[in-house]
């Protein structure tokens, strides 16, 4: 009976443990994806407001900063933004940013009333369709119906893709601006540069064999040379001091498109930072072997900027990462995790599928060669080891405005947290 006792007070103490642990990723990422950081981009310094929010996170962990006294490491960026008014109507119908349409990140502005010219993807296969559409909408926008690009034959469909290009980006035109009507998910990106003319990408149900006009307002602000930064803090290892593990999120986003339209990235990346500081509340308590580095990453979204400034101006010296793991993605786990570069250094792949297979942690594991796409690539290409790890399965809220905390599960988040735990011991 007493030995019962003691393993339900263990087993009832480690419950505890986790839960604590599952409510303070929750907490974190519904911190980061609420409006109050602005969808974390370079509109009225989201950016800025959430690396100061995960400094204090690190300074109450009490983590080393490892660069100048500083947690930061900051560097530029070129980024195209939509800090004002955005407005949208066809004839009559007012429309809705992030729901019903998406303005391409890369428009400038542009502000009045325009006529509409109608076309769709098989009208523009051909260099003559095209010449004819130009000379027919000078002044005006143009609307193309995309609806039924699938079906499509490859070789059609590149050079149509290749005509809608040119309407979009060549500057010499005379076309006010594109407007894309489809079926597909909208989904956003942002932009380091400003294109000549603004191309709109519409969703709502409309009748377009009888619109006319377009009535619109988009304020955009080209950023030549804005300076974001890096949030970087370390755990000093207690035997092996001068050898690093390294983990890693990004916690840039989207940002805003126009004043009242954020996308909040809760998924993508609030749950990769809820699991590094996770990571470092856990090693702040059970210090570490080797020194633990703690960093979250700005300009993700803008292509692995903040990564490549870390990895060529490194504040730590990269030959003496034994490992680096960078967390994307980490709110679902339904289908299991997959990992990038696991091909590669297979040894930990292997160490890393046994830790989960002896304690039946994750649905599955699976298997990817090497990739740049994501934080790890600029680490890999100067000879990093490294993996990328993402969730699979769940919710498929991706660079919209429906990647919420509310609707973002965490089903597997604990065990995925005890799995990276148990692997860095091994490692």
């Amino acid at each position: 009976m007493q030995k019962f006792r003691l393993i339900l007070i263990l087993l009832l103490v480690q419950f505890t443990g986790f839960s604590q642990d599952l409510d303070y990723a929750g907490n974190i990422i519904k911190k980061l994806a609420s409006p109050e950081f602005k969808g974390r981009g370079y509109v009225e310094n989201g950016d800025k407001k959430s690396a100061d929010f995960i400094s204090s996170e690190f300074r109450n962990l009490g983590l080393t900063p490892v660069t100048k006294k500083s947690y930061y490491q900051k560097f530029n960026i070129a980024v195209n933004t939509f800090p004002k008014r955005v407005f949208f109507r066809i004839d009559e119908n007012e429309l809705v940013a992030g729901s019903d349409f998406i303005i391409e990140s890369s428009s400038p502005s542009v502000n009045g009333k325009f006529r509409i010219v109608k076309t769709s993807r098989s009208q523009l296969d051909t260099e003559a369709k095209l010449e004819s559409l130009i000379k027919n909408a000078d002044g005006s926008f143009i609307l193309i119906d995309s609806r039924d690009k699938k079906n499509e034959k490859p070789e059609v469909s590149k050079q149509t893709d290749e005509n809608i290009n040119f309407l979009k980006h060549d500057p010499q035109l005379n076309i006010k601006g594109i407007i894309i009507y489809t079926s597909d998910k909208l989904t956003w990106e942002i932009s380091s540069k400003q294109n000549p003319r603004p191309v709109i990408t519409l969703i709502k149900e409309l009748d377009i064999n009888s619109v006319a006009s377009v009535e619109l307002t988009i304020d955009a602000k080209f950023l030549p040379n804005y300076t974001t930064q890096n949030v970087i803090g370390s755990i000093k290892g207690t035997s092996k001091p001068d050898s690093m593990i390294v983990v890693l999120a990004h916690y840039d986003h989207l940002g805003k498109m126009g004043k009242d339209t954020y996308f909040p990235g809760a998924n993508d990346n609030a749950s990769g930072v809820a699991m590094i500081l996770n990571l470092a509340k856990y090693y702040s308590k059970n210090k570490p072997e080797y020194t633990m580095v703690f960093v979250a990453l700005s300009a993700e979204e803008l292509g692995i900027l903040g990564a490549r400034a870390f990895a060529d101006n490194p504040p730590v010296d990269l030959k003496k990462i034994k490992f680096l793991v960078n967390f994307d993605l980490a709110g679902t786990g339904e289908e299991g995790v997959r990992v990038v570069n696991g091909s590669v250094f297979r040894d930990k792949f292997d160490l890393l599928t046994r830790i989960n297979e002896e304690q039946l942690l994750l649905p599955k594991i699976d298997i990817r060669g090497a990739a740049c796409n994501s934080d790890h690539c600029p680490f890999y290409q100067k000879g990093v080891p490294c993996f990328y790890i993402y969730t699979q399965g769940g919710i498929k809220a991706y660079h919209d405005i429906y990647d919420k905390s509310e609707t973002l599960p965490l089903t597997e988040f604990i065990d995925y947290y005890r799995l990276m735990i148990e692997f860095f011991s091994k490692i």
